[in-house]
């Protein structure tokens, strides 16, 4: 099974393997619409989709209390959900204190320790948050799924 694990925002963090992971970042230009960021988002998905016949797409999802990252990041989830049910692609939602307790065993743990539980379970050096929380987000698929 091919697992597209993202963690979804302007800056996406995404994984396909414990190799082949990093980011993607949709920040519109001054000139662009919001709406440029969400079309260049799914072009991403649909190009990585096709490109390593993905079977499931996981991701965060949206909560917290800053209201504009919670509504930012359903949008995104909207247009997950829409093209992974128009191209017959599995789809799992994880809660952010599920991610967190796979990872550190805590469910409250902060970036800093998600982090660094992620360098050293994966072995790699200097990855972003964003990296960090797809990797965890792969990882916690792959133990469901496979």
């Amino acid at each position: 099974m091919n697992i597209l694990a993202l963690d979804q925002a302007t800056v996406t963090g995404w994984a396909i393997s414990y190799d082949l992971y990093g980011e993607w970042d949709f920040s519109t230009r001054k000139d662009e619409s919001e709406g440029m960021k969400f079309l260049r988002f799914k072009a991403k998905l649909a190009e990585v989709c096709a490109l390593e016949k993905i079977d499931l797409v996981v991701y965060e999802r949206p909560a917290g209390f800053h209201v504009n990252s919670v509504i930012h990041s359903a949008k995104l989830v909207a247009i997950i959900v829409t093209f992974c049910d128009e191209n017959n692609i599995n789809y799992r939602a994880y809660s952010a204190s599920e991610i967190k307790k796979h990872a550190t065993g805590k469910g409250n743990s902060g970036k800093e320790k998600m982090i660094a539980s992620a360098e050293t379970k994966f072995n790699k050096q200097n990855l972003s948050d964003n990296e960090a929380d797809a990797l965890w987000l792969l990882d916690l698929a792959q133990r469901d799924y496979k």
